[in-house]
């Protein structure tokens, strides 16, 4: 009980993405499972998990097998156990992959032999409940070479409960913290014009608080739409918000 309080604290504390990573990577390398990919999107739609620029991807696999998957060729989008995921809440066994061989695709049998090859073979996968229709959340666990799918459910049988509920607790955090994808990389400008905009204020009253010209605040305007992939500033505002970008402290 006093190592889950202790690991629920430090995440409680953690201010950035990249050291609750780090936090609990390390808790689940103690439960066997060496090798972690951690996958976010708000922008799914009823065919597809959204642009991949859009999505928020932690991985602790070696950066050759992030490549693979998470290439041009975006192999990800068909691994089994997304397909689990996509219609699936709670934790499931890789047992279910073996169970459910007949139903590949040609693409998601690429994916399971790519896995043998690189030996991501056991573990289990988290799918967490959302509260948005768009949203999705998955957390794979990979076991450390030579522990068998046998072996990683039993210990799935004594410790899953505590090892479910401290990804739960990562997967919140995580949800609380601002975080960048791919696409939306913006200045400091950029993000404080959008949060000025999203209080109601005009390019007007935007360019007297920040000591600039309405042209530039448009042209803010402007290239945050376009790194962000919309047409609109509500969208724009909407996506950030969506980031935890709105008000971070890292602006």
């Amino acid at each position: 009980m006093d190592h889950l309080l202790d690991y629920v604290s430090r995440v409680c504390e953690s201010t950035s993405i990249a050291e609750l990573w780090d936090i609990h990577c390390a808790a689940m390398k103690e439960f066997g499972f060496d090798r972690l990919v951690y996958g976010c999107t708000h922008f799914t739609t009823p065919t597809s998990l959204g642009p991949r620029e859009d999505a928020l991807i932690l991985s602790s696999h070696p950066p050759e097998y992030v490549k693979l998957l998470y290439s041009e060729d975006e192999l990800y989008r068909h691994s089994p156990m997304i397909e689990w995921a996509s219609n699936n809440s709670g934790a499931c066994s890789w047992s279910w992959v073996h169970q459910n061989a007949h139903r590949l695709s040609e693409k998601g049998l690429k994916v399971r032999e790519i896995n043998r090859q690189m030996n991501v073979t056991a573990g289990y996968t988290i799918s967490f409940p959302v509260s948005a229709k768009q949203a999705r959340a998955v957390m794979a666990l990979t076991a450390q070479a030579g522990l068998s799918q046998d072996e990683v459910d039993r210990i799935w049988v004594s410790d899953g409960k505590e090892i479910e509920m401290m990804n739960h607790v990562a997967h919140l955090k995580i949800m609380s913290l601002p975080h960048e994808t791919a696409r939306a990389r913006l200045s400091s400008r950029q993000r404080e014009v959008l949060e000025w905009v999203g209080t109601g204020k005009t390019n007007q009253d935007i360019a007297t608080i920040m000591g600039v010209s309405p042209a530039t605040v448009e042209k803010h305007l402007r290239i945050a739409r376009e790194k962000l992939g919309v047409n609109t500033t509500a969208q724009a505002i909407l996506k950030i918000a969506y980031l935890n970008q709105i008000r971070s402290p890292h602006s």
